[in-house]
């Protein structure tokens, strides 16, 4: 029969832990270049959805394995909206960057967020749209209502 630990909890592995690291960022650290480039484009794409008649109610949702740039209702829809930006057309378009992975990544968003902080909604229909710019300039908007479905 095995010998008990009865040193307390606290006690119990010390020396045989390493100590917790901080998974906090730094709230004060500039964004990247890159992560700029990806603000602006989503505030872009904000200013023209809401320029359409959409309301935009959640910006940046994220959750473990999904995320979603911007929530919006469209008169009784709730839509889910992806922002891509591509400077060069070295890679493919912003389109073809919406991947089968990144569509599932945004539906596991849309379905968490329902499920908390948007359960007001879940009897709404929803929608998937894209917004697409090709650089960083209004001119190169193509907003695409219903760009996927949840199926």
């Amino acid at each position: 029969m095995s010998q008990r630990d009865t040193r307390a909890p606290s006690q119990a592995h010390s020396g045989s832990r390493k100590p917790a690291r901080s998974t906090s960022r730094i709230v004060d650290a500039q964004p990247t270049p890159a992560q700029a480039r990806g603000q602006l484009a989503e505030e872009l794409a904000a200013r023209h959805l809401v320029r359409q008649g959409l309301r935009v109610i959640e910006r940046n949702v994220r959750c473990r394995g999904g995320e979603v740039d911007l929530i919006c209702v469209d008169r009784d829809l709730l839509v889910f909206v992806e922002v891509r930006l591509r400077t060069s057309s070295r890679f493919g378009g912003a389109a073809e960057s919406i991947t089968a992975a990144k569509r599932q990544r945004i539906l596991l968003a849309a379905q968490w967020w329902l499920c908390g902080a948007g359960r007001r909604y879940r009897a709404a229909p929803c929608r998937f749209d894209a917004v697409l710019l090709d650089g960083l300039d209004e001119q190169c908007i193509n907003w695409l209502p219903g760009a996927f479905d949840a199926g």
